[in-house]
């Protein structure tokens, strides 16, 4: 079997990215890998008086700053010694695929099957989108 050096498992709240999370925590635990924790923060979903109140865009991002971190301290209780986080801005699939790998350099992506919102979450899957670009292994978890 395959071990991995460096897992990426990209989440928002949805019940399929904490299940994607449990299993990223598992096999980076497993593989004794670096797993970097990843959320996006959807600036297509604001409206254009939501995006210009610099208060209303400060307190998505600290309010996802916070879930995020919160992810971090599971990974790190649960055993997983090298834990990162990260939040990147943008449409999810294509900030993931276009800048968030080849920041990171993982080789593996965990993802959830379905988005808990936005746009794409009723007109294509972000996970399929990631999963025929992404350039790397990907997971699906359901």
């Amino acid at each position: 079997m395959r071990k991995f050096k460096r897992i990426l498992v990209g989440v928002d709240d949805s019940a399929d990215a904490l299940l994607a999370l449990d299993y990223a925590i598992h096999r980076a635990k497993h593989d004794q890998a670096e797993l970097v924790i990843a959320s996006v923060l959807e600036n297509q979903t604001m409206n254009v008086y939501q995006a210009l109140n610099k208060d209303y865009v400060h307190g998505e991002r600290d309010a996802l700053i916070a879930h995020i971190k919160h992810y971090q301290h599971q990974a790190e209780a649960a055993g997983v010694k090298d834990v990162q986080a990260m939040i990147a801005e943008g449409e999810p699939g294509e900030t993931i695929v276009k800048s968030v790998i080849p920041d990171i350099k993982p080789d593996l992506l965990i993802i959830g099957s379905l988005a808990k919102k936005g746009f794409t979450r009723h007109f294509g899957s972000q996970a399929a989108y990631m999963a025929k670009y992404a350039p790397i292994s990907v997971m699906i978890v359901r």
